[in-house]
């Protein structure tokens, strides 16, 4: 188990029910420290994290007083991570999507590439949906026009290693990415303000709801939600950004990390 202070382990989490406890465990046994943000649960689950963090300095629970959203909950952490002088944040799923035995790698890429928004690119198993794997090259694709070409292999995966000073910025630049937008929104954000991207393979695991998986994705308040941010990416790149996309990619061809 590796200890930073400059990289953590940041954990978003609401309603995750007893996944959070393990998904914490399991990241602590590869790096130290791991700070939850437990955004507005009532179902309890953050109860054994706090008694794990009540006698375990590597581990810290931040409270949001009722749901806000992921991109909200990272905000607040990533705030208290700069406060206390660290320089990246890796984000993962509370419901034990992403391995763990993963971390180590990414923060090593993170190091020798500090400037870089580092991404994983999922590999699912045969276990997960199909319907889920087809949707998501939709997004891949809008993301890409976007960004006027590749850099983003994957926009809705959420295990990543921030710049925290390059999240911040990109947070503050817009009022939205506080919900389900908030994976999308943030990496085309943060490639628009010249942050350069790596792309990392990550196996992942898919959990069933009879395994214990949690999904709070609502399909009609969600999708909503995911056609206003393209609509609004795609008229903020039509109306004025595509100029400085076009020439950040002329300028960055064959230097930048991938």
């Amino acid at each position: 188990m590796t200890t930073s202070t400059t990289h953590l382990v940041l954990i978003p989490s609401f309603d995750t029910g007893p996944r959070l406890a393990s998904t914490v465990a399991e990241a602590l046994r590869h790096w130290s420290p791991v700070w939850v943000v437990v955004d507005g649960s009532t179902d309890g689950s953050a109860e054994p994290v706090r008694a794990l963090a009540a006698g375990d300095a590597r581990v810290r629970v931040i409270d949001h007083p009722e749901n806000r959203g992921k991109g909200a909950a990272i905000a607040t952490g990533l705030a208290l991570a700069i406060a206390h002088g660290f320089t990246h944040v890796l984000t993962m799923d509370a419901d034990g999507q992403h391995p763990g035995d993963l971390v180590p790698g990414f923060m090593a890429a993170s190091q020798a590439n500090p400037a870089a928004l580092v991404l994983g690119r999922p590999i699912f198993g045969a276990e997960a949906p199909t319907a889920r794997c087809q949707g998501r090259k939709l997004s891949i694709g809008l993301a890409w026009i976007e960004i006027l070409g590749r850099g983003i292999d994957d926009p809705l995966f959420g295990f990543r290693v921030y710049p925290a000073a390059a999240l911040a910025r990109a947070l503050a630049s817009t009022r939205w990415a506080r919900r389900f937008d908030f994976d999308h929104e943030i990496a085309v954000r943060m490639f628009w303000d010249g942050t350069p991207t790596l792309n990392l393979p990550a196996p992942c695991r898919y959990l069933a709801k009879s395994d214990g998986g949690v999904s709070h994705f609502r399909y009609g308040r969600d999708n909503l939600v995911l056609i206003w941010l393209q609509t609004r990416l795609l008229l903020e790149l039509a109306l004025w950004r595509w100029p400085g996309v076009w020439r950040l990619r002329r300028g960055r061809a064959g230097t930048a990390p991938r």
